[in-house]
């Protein structure tokens, strides 16, 4: 059987990080961006030429201010340098980082001014103070606040993705209120649970409703040996752990059961700028043994992966549904008879780590929307991006290109994307193939289940769900003594 793997080869050009001038409330601390801070002062956005500026923009030659209101840990992070770095480069962007010191400690009144606020909740993050800046200021929000709430509980993002037609894995929710609390609608035996009537059989997978919990467990039949495996945040290389003696599920709390979706060994996460942008990546599923595969800068290694029209869908109804813009979630894409994709979970704000391309695409997504917010008049495209220079040659590249006479001419770096190739081994055996004529009715059925009930048509049976039901029907029609 051939291979087939899609990729592309797009320029890309790596830089150093430009220094930008990014007004700073004066209360801040300094963080690890590596590029100067402006004092904010009393006058810069807080008295009524400050709230001229906001209101009006770009008006008048001033530029618009984009209020950075995260934790400085998320500020620092090489992402969100990187697309900062960008969209101040564009030359109609303010950039203003409130401060861990502003956020937790000031009162929302002395908050600097913005025209557009990015802000999102991580852990120690005042949610709610945030969202009474922004009904007191009424910037353009990138990520609606409210809607972050939903985000801390997993069975209210699953509540919500099904008003929206988001597929998800079938799921029951199992709330307690103190642990070891008895329920009557919750049975457990050895092979499987049951919750208000719904049976799952194991394996199936044990979720905290907490959001910010991510100690998820799966737990396996006892003809495969029973145990349980528990995922976790990546702790140096490992991502999983299995214990073969654990077989009964986790009672101190509130959990979300939901079945197992096989998916191949692979996680796919995808990452939205907008509900008209989304960028997936692949990774190894912690399913499979727990160890991180990394490259050699020791980094996850990911591979970009390209989505079908159907799961483009499901990644804009997912920004919508929770009006976050930029937004990161999980996928499962498994077969079960028919191939489909689930939403797993939803993460709010994330970005994609160490791609270019990536970085490039969510600066200009990002100044589309402040601009078509806030001076919808100025926007243009850009002829060219600003940030990408060519660099001189490196003394390595410059071996090279005497070599090849052209020394002195500027390199352009390129992203590997993706390889294209077709594969097929060339080593050939004879089929060894069974032709017979059945007239058992089991075998008519399972035939008519499969090829969409034409009654000429042909049938392939290749996934473990399609080959157990041949399985079954033959052990039904054969008796086990005849081949004992």
């Amino acid at each position: 059987m051939g291979c087939v793997h899609f990729s592309f080869l797009l320029p890309s050009v790596k830089h150093k990080a430009p220094q930008i001038p990014v007004l700073r409330s004066k209360n801040a601390q300094e963080t690890n961006i590596p590029f100067p801070a402006v004092t904010f002062g009393p006058t810069d956005g807080r008295g009524p030429e400050g709230m001229d500026r906001r209101n009006h923009g770009a008006h008048g030659g001033g530029k618009i201010r984009i209020g950075v209101c995260v934790m400085e840990k998320k500020v620092s992070c090489s992402p969100m340098e990187q697309i900062l770095e960008r969209l101040h480069a564009f030359g109609e962007f303010e950039i203003i980082i409130f401060g861990d010191k502003v956020i937790l400690e000031d009162p929302i009144e002395s908050w600097p001014l913005c025209d557009c606020l990015i802000a999102f909740y991580s852990a120690g993050y005042p949610l709610e103070k945030a969202e009474k800046y922004a009904v007191l200021r009424r910037p353009f929000l990138v990520n609606e606040l409210d809607p972050q709430y939903l985000l801390h509980d997993r069975s209210k993002v699953y509540e919500h993705l099904k008003l929206f037609g988001v597929p998800v894995p079938t799921y029951a929710v199992v709330r307690r209120e103190h642990p070891n609390q008895e329920l009557n609608y919750f049975i457990e035996q050895d092979d499987f649970i049951e919750i208000h009537g719904k049976r799952f059989c194991k394996p199936f997978v044990e979720k905290p409703i907490d959001g910010d919990d991510h100690n998820i467990m799966i737990y396996y039949p006892s003809y495969a040996g029973g145990g349980m495996k528990e995922l976790f945040r990546k702790v140096g290389n490992r991502s999983s752990e299995f214990y073969p003696e654990v077989r009964k599920v986790r009672r101190d709390g509130s959990y979300i059961y939901e079945e197992f979706m096989p998916t191949g060994g692979t996680d796919v996460k995808v990452y939205t700028i907008g509900p008209g942008y989304a960028h997936a990546e692949a990774r190894k599923s912690p399913v499979v043994d727990g160890v991180v595969m990394r490259n050699s800068d020791g980094k996850e290694v990911r591979y970009p992966v390209l989505l079908t029209p159907t799961e483009k869908q499901i990644a804009r109804n997912v920004c919508q549904a929770f009006r976050q813009a930029v937004c990161g979630f999980d996928l499962l894409r498994c077969d079960l008879g028919e191939a489909r994709s689930y939403v797993c979970d939803v993460n709010g704000w994330s970005f994609v780590k160490s791609s270019y391309k990536y970085y490039d695409d969510a600066a200009c997504i990002l100044r589309k929307m402040f601009l078509d917010e806030k001076a919808p008049h100025i926007y243009t495209i850009p002829a060219h991006l600003p940030w990408r220079i060519s660099e001189p040659a490196q003394p390595s590249d410059a071996v090279r290109n005497r070599e090849q006479g052209t020394v002195g001419i500027p390199t352009q770096s390129e992203e590997l994307r993706c390889v294209i190739a077709v594969i097929r081994h060339g080593d050939r055996t004879p089929k060894q193939k069974v032709k017979l004529k059945i007239t058992q009715e089991k075998l008519l059925k399972l035939m008519l289940k499969y090829n969409g009930g034409k009654a000429h048509a042909e049938a392939k049976l290749k996934s473990a769900l399609q080959l157990q039901d041949l399985l079954d029907a033959t052990r039904i029609l054969v008796p086990r003594a005849r081949y004992l």
